[in-house]
């Protein structure tokens, strides 16, 4: 029998699954503050994961791929330990809003520290109870407000594991991404834990399409790290676009920008990805790609400053593109299928099984 799994002062036995509240904070209306935290502790030896959602508040998507995550029956004959907190920035996520109160970004303050800022103490609680308590972990994300990315993996790899376990996750793009000071993922890889970024949609939006990709992700590397049996389903037929570099397209002018190429389509170099111009319709100036790649990212806000990021182009760096838009049909054929036994896509569409 395997030992327990202590959180937060509290013991979740083999077999057992619990919601644990761990303690942020107080309001200044002294009303606490909790995050809650949903273990399942299998009861036979196995990898211990994490998977967090909203440690950018107003990122959303990764609270509906846990909720639906949870739901899923193949867990019931887990191997290992799932740690799932949907909603790690508690009072960002209350305020709409992509930081903490104290206007710091909780993804540049990791690893934390228990005398520092509101932000510096709740990074450290999350290594302390969650992060140390792993083996390895994946980090929710959607892109920032008014923007929208392409599902993806990011990951540095360089590191085995995660070079792995990105490719088992099947997004439609996989990113090589050096980690980043104050980051959770450079916290985690100093004292052993390998984690991976999946990023897909906008910010205060659920978007349907990322949130399966998310799950079906999610569930293919348990299967990968033996958390889960395997299933008969097919896999996707598509290797991911593998992006070694990226770069910001800018706004060349001010004005009102009209995009011409939609988000996931591989362009070549020089191609126009869109127009800016004045309300009038005079001086339009053309936004062209400066190399051959694939659009991950873009600005949905129309009225630009001169400067502004536009489009994130991924380069291929000869890497063949599969990508293309994601369509209802195409995402129906490649993510949305059964993936293990007692797991189906009405499951992971958030629906229930029939």
């Amino acid at each position: 029998m395997r030992d327990p799994i202590e959180i937060a002062g509290i013991a979740v036995a083999p077999g057992e699954r619990r919601t644990i509240e761990v303690p942020i904070t107080d309001l200044s209306t002294h009303t606490p503050i909790n995050m809650p935290v949903h273990v399942i502790h299998g009861r036979r030896d196995g990898p211990v994961l994490f998977v967090c959602g909203a440690i950018h508040g107003d990122e959303i998507n990764g609270v509906e791929i846990i909720r639906r995550l949870m739901k899923l029956g193949g867990l019931k004959r887990l191997r290992g330990t799932l740690i799932a907190v949907p909603i790690v920035n508690i009072l960002g996520f209350l305020n709409n809003s992509r930081y903490l109160p104290d206007r710091r970004d909780l993804n540049r303050s990791f690893p934390g520290r228990s005398s520092g800022s509101l932000a510096a103490r709740l990074a450290d609680l999350f290594m302390r109870e969650i992060v140390s308590k792993a083996t390895h972990g994946i980090d929710l994300h959607t892109a920032a407000i008014h923007r929208d990315n392409y599902p993806q993996v990011r990951a540095d790899l360089d590191n085995p594991e995660l070079e792995r376990l990105a490719r088992a996750f099947g997004a439609p793009l996989t990113i090589n991404a050096d980690l980043r000071e104050g980051s959770l993922r450079a916290a985690a890889a100093s004292i052993g834990v390998p984690v991976f970024v999946y990023e897909g949609g906008e910010a205060l939006r659920f978007d349907e399409l990322p949130i399966r990709s998310g799950v079906n992700g999610v569930v293919r590397c348990m299967r990968e790290l033996g958390m889960l049996r395997e299933g008969k389903a097919r896999k996707a037929t598509r290797q991911p676009a593998l992006i070694r570099s990226s770069v910001w397209v800018r706004a060349p002018q001010s004005g009102v920008v009209r995009a011409v190429v939609p988000l996931g389509r591989p362009v070549n170099a020089d191609a126009v990805l869109g127009r800016v111009t004045d309300p009038f319709g005079s001086n339009e100036v053309e936004i062209r790609a400066p190399a051959d790649g694939i659009v991950i990212g873009c600005s949905y806000l129309p009225l630009a400053h001169e400067g502004d990021a536009l489009f994130h182009i991924g380069r291929l760096e000869g890497t063949k593109a599969h990508a293309m838009s994601l369509e209802p049909s195409e995402l129906s054929a490649e993510y949305d299928i059964g993936l293990t036994a007692g797991i189906d896509a009405a499951e992971i569409a958030g629906k229930p099984a029939p």
